[in-house]
């Protein structure tokens, strides 16, 4: 009877370990490949943004002024050649026209940059934000669908910009937005009802999560703005 008893007590040892085994095996598995999921977007997210970087790098005024540079470069040597480096000239000229061209986009767009704020400003919804800040009023979803529409007519893919790069929750998205036409952290605050450490905690952790990185509320800021 003893020994009987004991058997089906190391039995029932037996299949608790070896449940647990499984149990732990299963989780370790799943865990690494969350980790490997994890890794995978963030190396896209940080795609997107790099090239997204690399465009507003390209828009810059010192990366117009660099460009003008090469320009003046290319045009001296492709007067020294001769007719024997026909081809060569070609290509330089090519390649001059090219840098021309990037420059001329690059000046249109910061001209549209500058011109934007301009349109905002004068905006019915804008001026409509600055009465609610005058009476501590909160945005309603009317305001957001108007102000969402009129950042994305004037600087092209905003908010699929941002959506692409992470699912970002409303409060999330709304806090970008104003910040996009310029709207203070304290008035963010009072036209999302929420508090300035909220507020603040939002763009940081915004920026932690697109980025992969620690950075303060002020580098997403810097981020949104050159969208």
């Amino acid at each position: 009877m003893i020994q009987t008893l004991l058997a089906i007590l190391t039995q029932r040892e037996l299949f608790l370990l070896l449940l647990c085994t499984v149990t732990y095996v299963v989780l370790f598995v799943v865990a690494v490949q969350n980790s490997r999921r994890k890794v995978r977007l963030l190396e896209e997210r940080l795609k997107k943004v790099r090239a997204m970087q690399a465009e507003q790098e390209a828009q810059s005024a010192s990366r117009i002024e660099a460009n003008r540079q090469k320009i003046a470069e290319l045009e001296s040597l492709s007067q020294k050649l001769d007719d024997e480096n026909s081809m060569l000239r070609l290509q330089l000229e090519e390649r001059r026209a090219k840098l021309d061209y990037d420059n001329k986009v690059a000046l249109i767009e910061q001209e549209k940059r500058q011109k934007a704020e301009t349109v905002i400003f004068s905006s019915d919804v804008y001026r409509r934000l600055q009465r609610y800040l005058e009476t501590g009023h909160m945005m309603m979803a009317d305001d957001w669908a108007e102000l969402t529409q009129l950042v994305d007519s004037i600087y092209t893919g905003f908010t699929d910009k941002l959506y692409s790069l992470y699912r970002l929750t409303p409060q999330e998205y709304y806090v970008s937005l104003l910040t996009k036409v310029h709207i203070p952290p304290k008035d963010i605050a009072t036209l999302t009802a929420h508090s300035k450490e909220s507020i603040a905690t939002t763009r940081s952790r915004l920026y932690h999560k697109v980025f992969g990185r620690k950075g303060s509320s002020k580098d997403w800021d810097e981020f949104v703005l050159g969208l």
